[in-house]
C-alpha cells in the first residue's frame, strides 16, 4: 500500500491565510492516515524553509516561486496558456515531482489548486483528486465586467483560458473538489464534468475560541473589524468601498465608530485609507485579538468565491457578523449572521448590532454554536477517506 503525493501552489504552513488554512488541514488530515510527500511552491521567503513540515510529512520539497506577474503574462500570451497556469510553470518543480514519483510508491495524488495539475504524470497514474476549492475562472469574469479597455480584455481572456484548462483537468481527474454546492453547481454550468464532490472548509474551534488566551486589542469607540490578505484585489475593493460608502453612514449614528483593516501586505491604496477612524494594521501576530475586540466583524466583499474563512473565524469567536450576500453564500449559517448588499443596508445592519449589545452577544453565541456543530475539520474532510484510499493503513 503506497503513499500520497500532495502538490500545492503555496506552502501549507503556517496556516495563516485562506488557501493555506484549507491546504494545511487537508495535509494534516491525510498525514494522520498515510505517509505524505509534499511538493509545494513558496512565494514568501519566510516559507522557503519550513522545518515544521517534517512533523507531518514523510518528505517535503519547497520550490521558491520568484516569477513576476509581468513575466507570467508574457509567457501566457506567447504560449496561449492561462496566466494562472503560466505563473506556476517551473522546471524545478517538475523535477521535484518526478523525483518523488521515481523514488516512492505513490498510490494517490492530491492536487491543491488547479495550476498544479500541469505536473500530473500521464495516465496510467495513481488515483488523482483535484481540489479546485472554488471556480477561479469566474472571478476573472467578474473582474472583466468591472474593468474596461485592455484590462477588461486580459481578464476576459484569463476567464476563457482558465475555464478551458480547469474543465479539461476535471474530466481527467478521479474526483474534483469544491468548497460549496454553489461552487460545484457553477462549475457544472460552465461545462465542468466528471466526479464533482463537495468538501467544505472547516474551522478550528479550539484555536478560534473567545475563551482562549490571547492579547485583546484595546481602544476607544465601537470597533468594526475586517480581516484578510490585504494585497488580494477583492479584499482591497471591499475595504475601500466600506470606508468610503458605509462608514460615513455609520458615523451619522455612532460618531466614534472605528474601522480596523487587519491583515498582511496592505497595498498603497489600503494604507491611504488610514486616518482618525480607520486603522490599517498590516500583519499582526495573532488576528484573534482583533476579532475578539470587535463589536462587529464585516465582510463586505462584492467578489467572493467559496467559503470565506474570515467569516467562519469571526463566527467561531462568537462575534456578530455582517456579510455581503456573496461572502455569506457558501456558508450554512442558518441565520446566525446578518447579510446586506447596499451601503445603506450595511450601515443599517452594523448600526443595529452596535445599538443592541445584548442581541449582538446572543447572535455571536449562536454563530459559534453553529460552526461548532457544522464546521469541524475532521467531519468536513471525511470524504477524503474513500477518495484517496485512506482507509488502507500505511
Amino acid at each position: 500500500m503506497g503513499d500520497v503525493l500532495f502538490l500545492s501552489h503555496r506552502v501549507p504552513f503556517p496556516p495563516d491565510r485562506g488557501d493555506k488554512i484549507r491546504a494545511y488541514n487537508a495535509l494534516t488530515y491525510i498525514a494522520a492516515r498515510k505517509r505524505v510527500h509534499l511538493v509545494a511552491f513558496a512565494d514568501d521567503p519566510r516559507d522557503w524553509t519550513s522545518p515544521e513540515l517534517a512533523r507531518f510529512t514523510a518528505s517535503h520539497m519547497i520550490v521558491p516561486r520568484t516569477k513576476s506577474k509581468a513575466r507570467a503574462a508574457v509567457e501566457a500570451l506567447v504560449t496561449g496558456r492561462s496566466v494562472s497556469v503560466a505563473a506556476f510553470a517551473d522546471p524545478a518543480f517538475r523535477t521535484a515531482v518526478d523525483a518523488v514519483l521515481a523514488r516512492e510508491t505513490i498510490d494517490a495524488i492530491y492536487v491543491f489548486s488547479s495550476a498544479m495539475a500541469q505536473y500530473l504524470p500521464p495516465r496510467p497514474r495513481p488515483r488523482t483528486v483535484m481540489d479546485f476549492c472554488d471556480v477561479d475562472s469566474a472571478k476573472f469574469g467578474e473582474y472583466a465586467r468591472e474593468s474596461s479597455g485592455a484590462k477588461a480584455w486580459l481578464f476576459a481572456r484569463e476567464e476563457r483560458k482558465l475555464r478551458a484548462f480547469d474543465t479539461a483537468v476535471a474530466r481527467d481527474a478521479d474526483a474534483s473538489l469544491f468548497v460549496s454546492t454553489a461552487e460545484g453547481d457553477l462549475f457544472r454550468s460552465i461545462g465542468g464534468e466528471g466526479a464533482i464532490r463537495i468538501v467544505e472548509n472547516g474551522i478550528d474551534t479550539v484555536k478560534f475560541d473567545p475563551k482562549s488566551g490571547f492579547a485583546t486589542e484595546q481602544g476607544g469607540g465601537p470597533l468594526i473589524v475586517f480581516t484578510g490578505q490585504m494585497d488580494y484585489a477583492p479584499n482591497v475593493a471591499a475595504v475601500g468601498w466600506f470606508a468610503s460608502a458605509v462608514l460615513p453612514l455609520i458615523h451619522a449614528r455612532h460618531a466614534g465608530a472605528r474601522f480596523a483593516i487587519v491583515g498582511r501586505a496592505p497595498t498603497p491604496e489600503v494604507v491611504a485609507l488610514a486616518g482618525r477612524d480607520v486603522i490599517v494594521t498590516g500583519e499582526v501576530a495573532d488576528v484573534r485579538g482583533w476579532i475578539a475586540a470587535a463589536d462587529v466583524v464585516v465582510a463586505p466583499l462584492r467578489i467572493a468565491r467559496g467559503i470565506q474563512n474570515k467569516v467562519l473565524e469571526a463566527m467561531a469567536m462568537a462575534r456578530p457578523v455582517v456579510a455581503s450576500d456573496a461572502a455569506a453564500e457558501g456558508i450554512d449559517h442558518a441565520g446566525t449572521l446578518r447579510t446586506a448588499t447596499s451601503a445603506d443596508e450595511f450601515a443599517i445592519e452594523v448600526c443595529a448590532v452596535l445599538a443592541e449589545p445584548f442581541a449582538a452577544t446572543k447572535l455571536g453565541a449562536a454563530a459559534r454554536a453553529r460552526v461548532q456543530a457544522r464546521y469541524g475539520w475532521d467531519a468536513r474532510l471525511a470524504a477524503l477517506d474513500g477518495l484517496l484510499g485512506l482507509e488502507d493503513t500505511a
